[in-house]
């Protein structure tokens, strides 16, 4: 559908495409997210972000095996590379850590004690349905945050946020300040931290070297 559709008009001439569905409720909840993503892509340009979502419905499978269908199509793409990236890390420095003991040494001086720091807290810390109202759009901004790892990166990213839906409400800025929070818990080795009650409670990394 989306093929077809950047093939209606070219060049100079405009033209229209009319794509007719049954009702939704009709439709099967794997059909109404294609749809969904169809409709909230359209910009020129969205072919990656279309691919993206059609890998997260029908799922990639067995990176390592032959099946076409795996658990990767209920964790979703990005929580899938997130585990397995985790799992390669801790390989590397746990059982096989005599053979990649070269590679830790030169990255030594940048490796974080921890790879990520999960935060717990009572806060409201998100971007409300009144500040974005597309679903689609705002769980695409959530990846974007999260994938931002420096604070010229972040700066951005408001700023693109401002321009597009206007001055960041009161959650949505506790939310940017979180993840640089964040930030500085993995840098300082803290796996852990809760945030309520208006107290922090730190959980230090738990490797004794």
């Amino acid at each position: 559908m989306h093929q077809l559709r950047g093939r209606v008009g070219r060049s100079n001439r405009k033209a229209f495409c009319y794509l007719l569905a049954p009702e939704m409720s009709l439709l099967t909840p794997e059909a109404r997210r294609r749809l969904q993503a169809i409709e909230t892509f359209a910009e020129l340009g969205s072919g990656f972000n279309i691919a993206m979502q059609d890998l997260d419905i029908r799922g990639a499978g067995n990176m390592l095996g032959a099946e076409q269908s795996g658990f990767i199509a209920d964790l979703g793409y990005e929580t899938y590379q997130k585990i397995l990236n985790e799992a390669v890390y801790e390989l590397k420095d746990e059982e096989f850590a005599e053979l990649y003991a070269d590679e830790r040494a030169e990255n030594a001086s940048s490796t974080s004690f921890v790879n990520d720091c999960q935060i717990d807290s009572d806060l409201e810390v998100l971007f409300s349905n009144e500040y974005i109202e597309n679903v689609s759009e705002r769980i695409s901004l959530y990846r974007e945050l999260d994938n931002i790892d420096n604070e010229t990166e972040l700066l951005e990213f408001e700023k693109r946020l401002e321009d597009r839906f206007g001055k960041i409400p009161t959650e949505g800025q506790s939310l940017i300040l979180v993840v640089r929070l964040r930030w500085l818990a993995m840098r300082y080795g803290i796996e852990k931290l809760v945030l309520k009650n208006d107290q922090m409670t730190a959980f230090l990394v738990s490797n004794p070297q």
